[in-house]
């Protein structure tokens, strides 16, 4: 592991314990209800207190490790990801509890070499902040440090996938049947406007005995057996699918255990809320242009509504809930679009599919696409199925108007 990795690693201890509180308490009534105000110890100086209504209980809520217990226990050939899916949910937490506390905690900011020069722009040719850095080393660590089922991981932060040997130290780590992607910090620019961010990854069976080397991450989505996401925003919600539906897990603040707050999450077949970046608009090819005017005149005679934070998990997971559509389509200048089709595209396209939604790149499902390279991109339309059969009806019937207005 290399000397940033492992200093962000030791530099990670403060975040991996919660705050000790006392018993020490204040009773406070309103009238209506009674509260209850927790002292703080006061050798912890940094530890808020804490106003919690006595009247409102708790819901009884499965816990992410029951679930991933009964889902393994019932089906056999996702047993050795338990273990994997656990360590991952415990990085969700730590990534969580650092994200919140990035500002006071000097998290800000380009990341640098021991000498004070900023790093090398990653392969994205973006220059690492602190956060990436730090988020990516977690998320290394948890795929490849928690059981012997991941043999290697591939990063949207790293310019080439590395072997869990490799990353852990020890060639006891160098065994496995699956490999792991994943995009440790989407959005990581919203963190100073306290915007919402998000880490995605997806889970690949290793077939054929394949070495892990680039080759084993030259699978199209078809053959991914786990995806999943997790958002940090108002509350940090883990959602994950295993091939059979598609399931949410909210952080309880008081416990800090993931609880089982979304069952069989089912996105609706049609949705009025379209996201997309329509800065962009002039740059946008006819069919994509059509589109969008064809949204903003309404879905079924109901209004729509844009709805665009600039994190994709933010925007997808809002249209996961309620519905409609998420583009970042191709430009005149960028055909492929900004997203890459290994770390964010393959995840979230399996997600909505398994919620009964849809991904396509507008000629056709993302699932499908076989990857040429690890940080290829993609255009790419997520969401319910009606809006996103649309988008490729667009594209299919508008494309050569494309090379009539330009």
């Amino acid at each position: 592991m290399s000397v940033t990795s492992m200093h962000a690693w030791s530099s990670l201890a403060p975040y991996r314990n919660d705050a000790n509180f006392s018993n020490k308490s204040l009773r406070l009534s309103t009238g209506k209800i009674t509260l209850s105000l927790n002292a703080v110890d006061e050798s912890s100086s940094d530890a808020p207190a804490q106003i919690i209504p006595k009247q409102m209980k708790k819901k009884k809520l499965k816990t992410f490790q029951r679930y991933l217990e009964i889902e393994c226990w019932k089906r056999q050939d996702v047993r050795d990801l338990e273990r994997v899916l656990i360590a991952v949910s415990d990085a969700c937490r730590q990534i969580s509890r650092i994200v919140s506390r990035a500002k006071t905690d000097d998290l800000y900011g380009v990341a640098t070499n021991t000498d004070g020069s900023p790093l090398d722009e990653n392969v994205q040719g973006e220059v690492q902040q602190k956060l990436d850095v730090v988020c990516n080393t977690i998320m290394l660590r948890a795929f490849c440090g928690c059981s012997s089922s991941i043999a290697a991981v591939a990063s949207e932060e790293e310019d080439t996938p590395r072997c869990c040997s490799d990353v852990m130290g020890s060639d006891a780590f160098s065994v496995g049947d699956y490999v792991a992607v994943f995009d440790p910090i989407d959005g990581s620019k919203n963190i100073d406007s306290s915007l919402p961010v998000g880490t995605i990854f997806g889970i690949y069976k290793a077939s054929g005995g394949l070495p892990a080397d680039v080759s084993a991450f030259k699978q199209n989505g078809n053959t991914m057996v786990a995806a999943g996401y997790c958002l940090y925003s108002a509350t940090t919600v883990l959602v994950l699918t295993l091939g059979s539906g598609v399931d949410g897990f909210t952080l309880d603040p008081d416990n800090y255990r993931f609880l089982h707050t979304h069952e069989d999450i089912r996105i609706p077949a049609r949705g009025n809320i379209y996201s997309i970046n329509e800065a962009n608009f002039h740059e946008f090819t006819e069919p994509v242009k059509r589109y969008l005017d064809s949204m903003k005149s309404g879905v079924n005679g109901k209004r729509t509504n844009a709805r665009y934070v600039g994190a994709l998990v933010a925007d997808v997971h809002n249209v996961l809930l309620n519905g409609g559509v998420y583009s970042y389509p191709g430009t005149l200048s960028n055909p492929n679009g900004k997203l890459r089709l290994l770390y964010e595209g393959c995840p979230m396209a399996m997600i909505m599919e398994q919620a009964g939604g849809a991904g396509s790149t507008g000629f056709g499902r993302i699932l499908d696409v076989n990857p040429v390279e690890t940080h290829q991109r993609i255009p790419m339309y997520l969401g319910s199925i009606e809006n996103v059969f649309e988008a490729d009806q667009f594209h299919t019937y508008y494309s050569d108007v494309k090379e009539e207005g330009h």
